[in-house]
């Protein structure tokens, strides 16, 4: 039950204040006339914020604790969702952007160093306690989908600020009850500091900034490809619930690669997984392809960070996970930082949204090779044995 509430960090901090941005962004859009590079940038400030978050967080968790430090994070993410449902200027709606990816990286590093003390305290079910927290952004994703497209449809073009304050409201009570997670924070917390040495992990996390620029994408144009292709509110509503429910199932469905793949494996599997979940709806089907494609991408997408995480439970000290976790998140945030405003320039140019999901499909393609390589370099007591 604990790593059951502190995944309604990563739901708070990712799953509304992040990922529901795709499903306000066609009303935004056409309400304050972006563009395709506009509309970005928006994406980039919150990927902006994510990076100092996640640069930050280390010493943050060394000063203050990880529970505080993901506590701040969840109530700086709610705050920034109520300012976006009070202005309608470019430099506060960028600024809230900013703020909620700040949050979103103290809360996500300082959630998965406690997810992952819990973890090695349950070796016999680390690896699926591990995908459960990761898992946590799919609730989010899941009450957006089934919220904000009916807010939409309801109140009529320009609602996109009513969509934003009904996402800060509904946060509340689930930060409340993250609360009740606060008894697992003293074990997991180690005020040791201790340097990491990168380059052992350079294929990691080279293959993990790509994938940061490929996935992030998708998740924020695929609803404008959604409706560009004549879906309503109604299968809107279906498509994301559809990502968030997969995302939910992803425990159950990647536990056995999670704990047999070592090495960069796992990595690499999910990430080409996930490759394939963005390649669909470029191909014909209509409907079902889309469908499928939500639950495949969805499926897969946090995997690959469980698959991370994992990889450092496996090859760092426990004074050294905040550090691991840390820079991973800090390459991802790079890659997360540049691929919506370099994507939404390419679709600003091809005039369209093709040559982007095309784009996301060639980084998570890049992703997958260059993660690859990497191999376990430390013999350590929570190794699980590789099944070769």
């Amino acid at each position: 039950m604990s790593v059951a509430m502190l995944a309604l960090a990563p739901a708070i901090a990712l799953g509304f204040a992040r990922f529901a941005y795709a499903l306000i962004l066609p009303d935004m859009s056409a309400d304050l006339g972006w563009s395709y590079a506009d509309a970005g940038l928006m994406n980039t400030a919150n990927a902006a914020g994510y990076l100092m978050g996640a640069l930050l967080a280390a010493r943050a968790i060394n000063l203050a604790g990880s529970y505080r430090v993901m506590a701040v994070g969840v109530w700086a993410c709610i705050a920034a969702l109520a300012i976006c449902a009070v202005f309608r200027q470019a430099l506060p709606l960028n600024a809230a952007r900013l703020l909620a990816g700040f949050g979103g990286g103290l809360a996500f590093v300082a959630g998965s160093v406690l997810a992952t003390g819990i973890a090695q305290r349950n070796p016999a079910r680390a690896v699926f306690l591990l995908g459960l927290f990761y898992a946590g952004p799919g609730l989010g994703i899941l009450l957006s989908g089934l919220v904000v497209p009916i807010i939409l449809e309801r109140l009529g073009p320009g609602s996109w600020k009513m969509a934003w304050a009904a996402l800060s409201i509904l946060s509340v009570p689930l930060a409340i009850i993250r609360h009740f997670a606060r008894s697992e924070s003293a074990a997991v917390h180690s005020p040791k500091s201790h340097k990491l040495n990168n380059g052992e992990m350079k294929w990691l996390l080279c293959g993990y900034l790509f994938f940061g620029a490929g996935y992030i994408a998708y998740m924020t144009f695929m609803i404008a490809w959604v409706q560009g292709n004549g879906g309503g509110a109604g299968f809107q509503a279906l498509f994301w619930a559809a990502v968030g429910v997969a995302a939910m199932a992803s425990p159950w469905l990647w536990a056995g690669i999670l704990k047999r793949q070592l090495h960069g494996r796992s990595f690499a599997v999910l990430t080409a997984i996930t490759m394939i979940g963005a390649a669909l709806p470029l191909l014909p089907g209509g409907v079902p392809v889309l469908l499928a494609s939500a639950a495949l991408f969805g499926s897969a997408f946090f995997a690959v960070v469980a698959a991370t995480t994992a990889f450092v439970r496996r090859n760092l000290p426990q004074e050294q996970w905040a550090s691991g976790i840390g820079m991973l998140t800090v390459v991802f945030g790079i890659g997360q930082m540049l691929g919506p405003i370099a994507i939404g320039f390419l679709n600003d140019q091809m005039r369209g949204l093709a040559g982007g999901l095309w784009a996301s499909v060639v980084l998570l393609g890049m992703a997958t090779l260059i993660g690859l390589p990497q191999r376990d370099f430390a013999t350590v007591a929570n190794q699980e044995p590789s099944v070769e």
